[in-house]
C-alpha cells in the first residue's frame, strides 16, 4: 500500500514553488506519489489565462524528470458545476484503491471547509485525510476545533498539519502580470516552461 497526495491548483502557469511544495510535501509526509490536478477551466470562480492543453503540457514539462510526480487531467474534463472535491477523491480513491490518498490543500481551504463552503463538506471531511499547509495568520488547530465539521470528524488521523517552512510565495499570477508587463520572470518557473511561454505567446 502507498501513499498518495492530491495537489489540485489552476497551474496557469505551473511555478517553481508549486514544485518545491510538492516535492517538500512528499518528503517529509513520506508520500510514495504526488498527483497534480489542474482544475476545471469551467469553474465560476476561476478564469484561466490559456487553453487547457497549454497548462497541462507546461505541467507535463515541469515534472517529466522526476517520477514520483504525475500529471492528471481529471478535473479538467469533467463540468465543473458537477463536481466537488468530494467527487473528486471518491474517484482517486477508487482508481487507487490499494493506496491511501491525501488532499493537499492550504489552511485557507481548511476554514472554508469547516464552515461549510465545499460541496458535501461533512462527508469530505469524514470519509478522506489531507494534508494541511500553514498559511500566515491561521491558527490550523483553532480552525478544527472551532469547527463541528472539522472537529467531529478528526480521528487524530484525518488532518496532518505542516506550520514549518513552506512559506515561500510566488503566484502564478505574479509571473503572469510580469510577461502581460514585458518582465521577465524566467527563474521564477520551469526553464523549459519559460521556453514554452515565449515559444507560445502566452500571457502577452
Amino acid at each position: 500500500m502507498g501513499k498518495i497526495g492530491i495537489y489540485g491548483s489552476s497551474f496557469d502557469p505551473i511555478t517553481n514553488v508549486h514544485l518545491w511544495t510538492a516535492n517538500t510535501i512528499r518528503h517529509r509526509c513520506k508520500l510514495d506519489k504526488v498527483i497534480f490536478l489542474p482544475c476545471s477551466s469551467k469553474r465560476k470562480d476561476k478564469q484561466m489565462q490559456t487553453d487547457d492543453s497549454h497548462r497541462m503540457n507546461m505541467l507535463q514539462l515541469a515534472i517529466e524528470n522526476n517520477d514520483t510526480f504525475i500529471a492528471d487531467d481529471y478535473e479538467m474534463t469533467q463540468n465543473a458545476w458537477n463536481i466537488s472535491t468530494y467527487e473528486t477523491l471518491t474517484y482517486f480513491k477508487t482508481k487507487y484503491k490499494n493506496d491511501t490518498i491525501y488532499f493537499i490543500m492550504g489552511a485557507d481551504l481548511l476554514i472554508d471547509i469547516g464552515k461549510g463552503k465545499w460541496g458535501n463538506s461533512s462527508n469530505l471531511v469524514q470519509e478522506n485525510k489531507f494534508i494541511v499547509m500553514a498559511r500566515d495568520g491561521i491558527n490550523m488547530l483553532k480552525a478544527i476545533s472551532s469547527s463541528p465539521i472539522l472537529r467531529n470528524h478528526d480521528d487524530g488521523e484525518t488532518f496532518h498539519l505542516i506550520d514549518k517552512g513552506l512559506a515561500m510565495e510566488i503566484s502564478s499570477t505574479y509571473i503572469r502580470e510580469e510577461f502581460s508587463l514585458g518582465g521577465d520572470p524566467r527563474y521564477l518557473l520551469p526553464e523549459v516552461c519559460y521556453k514554452y511561454i515565449n515559444e507560445h505567446s502566452l500571457y502577452r
